[in-house]
């Protein structure tokens, strides 16, 4: 059934069920422009589209580095926000004087006139926002060398969004851009360099926690090991002997423990992509999920099988050859069922049945209620439901798949854990993704090729592992046949990524000529410009008014457009000199 949804995805993005609306599909991200002395940002870019696509070019909104004044509008908006509450306050009772302390938190410091105090904090913030807005829109050092530049048509868009602008391939880097709900606002001020810089560093810092997080996976596993318990802890015999609590180190103990020490991690892996600077909500949710499913496929799947081995088997897996592995890792597959069985209850059922009655959300919102709502805007923010995570959702689903592929032919008795599973997964997210999460951006279908990769790499992973067990027994003289397996799943993901892949990521001309077609015969009197120059404007100065670059008219377009040459020609008095 996955494996299907590839050509149907593919259709609907075809047929325009999935790839980006107008605004989208008629913009394009402009990154790492070069710098010119004799031209500010903006027009450099003008003129860089002008004498490069000069029938498509219609306009572009240059980006702004507005992160401090996107905290001043932050800090102004909870003022306000106090402000309203001590207001409504001395509505309510206005014989009684509202009052306040300066200090951290209203704990200590000079007490004031609530009311005064916030009008006059709120006056000094509003002059200091004006001001940076000014500095913001006259400093040439605010602007960011990147643009999001709009076209005429969706042909125009696809070429240059999907072709190299400059001979050196490190400027005028363009992307299809992200829809404005997805755009990332705090990250388009990175530089080129730097980003390469962050990203290797979160690469290295990623590899670090990975491989130190083996540390915690060790002390899991010992904890279902009795007998290791008692020699660490003597005094502990009589109370682990009682059935009960023996039945409860070894069957829930360690999923309980392994889920505490995961608690944390969607958010630690979030924040190192946010680093890594990505421009999109969609983007980050997605290289997020990539390394989470990595750590899990690594630490929580091959970790705990490996280290289970090592554990058990210590002398015997460090001096044994690299061939034997696969057999050792073969052998432990089915000790580890039981673990991997309370493994899905804990995380899996009790994880689908807290998503359904939403406890932790429940809690949250009467704790906001009683200590932080001030305001009926506050009261909204409350309430708000979020968005499906699929950073932390999808690698979780993804592991359990695995789960089911690798001892669907090891330990069947896994199976119906992981099918009832799936049941109540499916029913749970499908009524939460209907009735009560908010949708933040759309994203066109591009995380599809992601999790087929991902599936791709489940299947690998349980034909190596069944291989490597089936070596232990009887038909070990057969296995070699089954090496097949591998080689053909790597022969059918390849064919899908050259089949299928390409309509994720790229818009193909001859839709784009149809749909523009279309557009000019069922929307004669469009006014692009109008439409898209506000589009992408950062959320700091909607509702502002701002410099806008000029569009470019139909009707003032001419076959000669002056290059730089001769506008610098034109700005030094029209002399001309020789060679």
């Amino acid at each position: 059934m996955l494996m299907g949804m590839g050509p149907y995805l593919m259709g609907c993005i075809r047929d325009g069920l999935l790839w980006p609306k107008r605004s989208e599909a008629l913009k394009v991200l402009v990154r790492n422009v070069p710098p010119d002395p004799d031209e500010s940002v903006s027009e450099h870019i003008e003129h860089f589209y002008c004498v490069n696509h000069p029938d498509h070019y219609l306009t572009h909104q240059i980006v702004y580095n507005a992160n401090n004044l996107a905290k001043l509008v932050a800090k102004k908006k909870s003022l306000k926000n106090w402000l309203i509450y001590y207001q409504n306050k001395y509505e309510r009772k206005p014989s009684k004087k509202t009052t306040m302390k300066t200090g951290f938190w209203g704990l200590w410091g000079t007490t004031v006139d609530a009311i005064d105090y916030y009008t006059a904090e709120i006056g000094k913030l509003s002059a200091e926002e004006t001001e940076e807005k000014e500095r913001v829109l006259s400093d040439p050092k605010a602007v960011v060398p990147a643009a999001f530049v709009s076209f005429k048509t969706r042909w125009g868009a696809a070429v240059c969004a999907q072709t190299q602008q400059s001979s050196n391939p490190t400027i005028w880097l363009t992307e299809w851009a992200p829809e404005p709900r997805d755009v990332y606002w705090d990250n388009l001020a990175i530089p080129y360099v730097e980003l390469t810089v962050r990203r290797l560093l979160m690469a290295v810092v990623f590899f670090f926690l990975t491989f130190f997080f083996m540390i915690p996976i060790a002390f899991v596993q010992t904890l279902a090991n009795i007998e290791a318990i008692e020699r660490v802890l003597p005094f502990l015999k009589p109370l682990i002997d009682m059935n009960v609590v023996t039945s409860f180190i070894q069957g829930f103990l360690p999923g309980i423990v392994l889920k505490i020490f995961l608690i944390l991690l969607p958010t630690i892996l979030m924040t190192m992509s946010k680093i890594e600077g990505y421009t999109s909500l969609s983007s980050l949710e997605r290289i997020s999920a990539g390394k989470y499913h990595l750590f899990l496929l690594v630490n929580v799947f091959l970790g705990n099988i490996i280290t289970g081995a090592a554990l058990e088997q210590l002398h015997t897996f460090l001096y044994q050859s690299a061939a034997e592995i696969p057999k050792t890792i073969g052998v432990s597959i089915p000790m580890k069922a039981t673990f991997f069985i309370t493994y899905i209850m804990i995380d899996g059922w009790a994880g689908i049945a807290v998503e359904i009655l939403r406890l932790v959300p429940l809690v949250m919102f009467h704790l906001k209620n009683t200590f932080l709502v001030k305001t009926e805007e506050d009261r909204e923010q409350a309430m708000d439901p979020g968005s499906l995570c699929f950073a932390t959702y999808e690698p979780r689903v993804q592991l359990y798949f695995l789960l089911g592929l690798v001892y669907s032919t090891v330990t069947p008795i896994l199976l119906p854990f992981i099918v009832v599973f799936f049941a109540f997964a499916y029913l749970v997210f499908r009524h939460q993704i209907i009735n009560v999460y908010d949708q933040k951006y759309e994203s066109g279908a591009n995380f599809w090729p992601d999790v087929h990769r991902r599936i791709i790499i489940g299947l690998i992973i349980s034909q190596l592992l069944l291989i490597g067990l089936l070596s232990t027994k009887e038909a070990a003289q057969s296995t070699p046949f089954l090496i097949a397996l591998p080689v053909l799943t790597i022969w059918f993901h390849r064919f899908c990524k050259g089949r299928f892949e390409s309509a994720f990521v790229i818009f193909p001309l001859q839709d784009a000529m149809v749909k523009d077609t279309l557009e000019r015969v069922t929307e004669p009197n469009l006014n692009l410009k109008a439409y898209l120059q506000d589009a992408y404007i950062h959320p700091v100065f909607r509702g502002g008014e701002f410099e806008r670059p000029l569009a470019i008219d139909e009707e003032e377009n001419s076959p000669l457009v002056s290059t730089k040459r001769n506008s610098r020609r034109e700005s030094n008095g029209g002399s001309e000199t020789g060679n």
